[in-house]
């Protein structure tokens, strides 16, 4: 009975099914990352989720899953001056469970960029 127990453990039983089911929701961050290139390179990446400057063509973007899905869709736009800009998206496969196993199998993503007329 929780009323004849002391404070002190029914604290500690307490604490120990707080961390039980704090864990069992968590599935393990896993990550992947995209080798994003543009032609021509030199093309300025951004994050339309947020709005967030990801880079210059050639890079390497790193995702992580935020809910334990396989995959990551991203939605980017490209910038190069004297080029139209280019919106694109695509998945990103989230099977790694370090950044740096991601970095050394990056899932390429090439985006050509019309010039201006």
């Amino acid at each position: 009975m929780i009323g004849s127990q002391k404070p002190g453990k029914f604290l500690f039983n307490l604490f120990i099914l707080a961390l039980f089911f704090t864990l069992a929701g968590c599935g393990q961050t896993m990550y992947g990352v995209a080798k994003i290139d543009s032609i021509p390179p030199g093309a300025e990446v951004i994050n339309l989720k947020d709005d967030t400057h990801l880079g210059i063509t050639p890079l390497l973007v790193t995702w992580e899953s935020d809910n334990g899905k396989a995959a990551k869709h991203a939605t980017v736009e490209l910038r190069k001056s004297g080029y139209i800009e280019k919106i694109t998206s695509f998945w990103v496969q989230m099977r790694h469970k370090t950044k740096e196993d991601a970095a050394k199998e990056p899932q390429p993503v090439t985006i050509e960029l019309n010039k201006r007329k």
